[in-house]
């Protein structure tokens, strides 16, 4: 299935942008009256019809929509502190969009190693992701926020914070419930410090563990992602 990403779609007649155009024609090699899909990143489906292949301006002509395709039964919100190597949180971003996400929130802690990054290059690989693996959502992508100022935005009950100190000894099953927004704080490669965590105990927000392995930022933020979509598969009703 030839999946290409139209945000700005809003008429039946859509014109492709030119490079999508010519990945269309010349990598693709499709022709007019070959059957392609477009998606927006809110949840449209678009089925659509080549009328002319050109290289530069594919047109093509809309003949059905889908609404909420490939929408996410759970939300998971994944807030992350970004790693110093912007490969690493960059993999991070398409593995979590591949497997599903909702939001990804990056944390200017106070052991950030990187104060700043681009999201027009994160939100890219997001299009990819989305594309490759079939989805009809593009998670929200937010800049870098303060951590302090962000935990006061979260619902504490549904929001979980994974450091490394002795405390956090209980996972995210035993605090899971289904239907529920749920939110993972993943801090930098130096941890939270000890006052980003005393004022996420303060407001509510509950420690948990990983695992017993010591893992990356990018690592337990996937990790994370991952447990969220097994829990909600395992105690959600079908």
């Amino acid at each position: 299935m030839h999946l290409f990403y139209t945000p700005d779609i809003s008429s039946e007649i859509y014109t492709l942008a030119e490079d999508e155009s010519k990945h269309c024609t010349r990598v693709l090699r499709l022709q007019q009256g070959d059957t392609v899909y477009l998606v927006d990143g809110r949840g449209t489906r678009y089925t659509a019809i080549i009328q002319d292949a050109h290289q530069k301006r594919c047109q093509l002509q809309i003949i059905d929509k889908q609404l909420e395709y490939g929408k996410l039964p759970y939300y998971v919100h994944i807030a992350v502190a970004p790693t110093k190597n912007m490969d690493r949180i960059e993999w991070f971003v398409e593995k979590a969009v591949e497997i599903g996400v909702s939001a990804i929130t990056f944390l200017d802690c106070e052991h950030s190693e990187r104060k700043h990054l681009r999201l027009d290059r994160i939100e890219k690989i997001a299009v990819s992701a989305m594309k490759q693996s079939q989805k009809g959502y593009l998670p929200q992508l937010n800049e870098m926020t303060p951590y302090e100022r962000f935990i006061k935005t979260c619902i504490p009950e549904d929001t979980f914070i994974a450091h490394l100190e002795d405390d956090a000894t209980k996972s995210i099953r035993d605090y899971y419930k289904p239907n529920r927004q749920h939110c993972i704080l993943i801090g930098p490669e130096g941890d939270f410090s000890t006052a980003e965590i005393a004022a996420a105990y303060k407001l509510g927000i509950k420690p948990v563990t990983l695992g017993q392995s010591r893992l990356r930022t990018e690592t337990a933020a996937l990790v994370a992602c991952h447990t969220l979509h097994v829990l909600h598969d395992i105690y959600s009703p079908l």
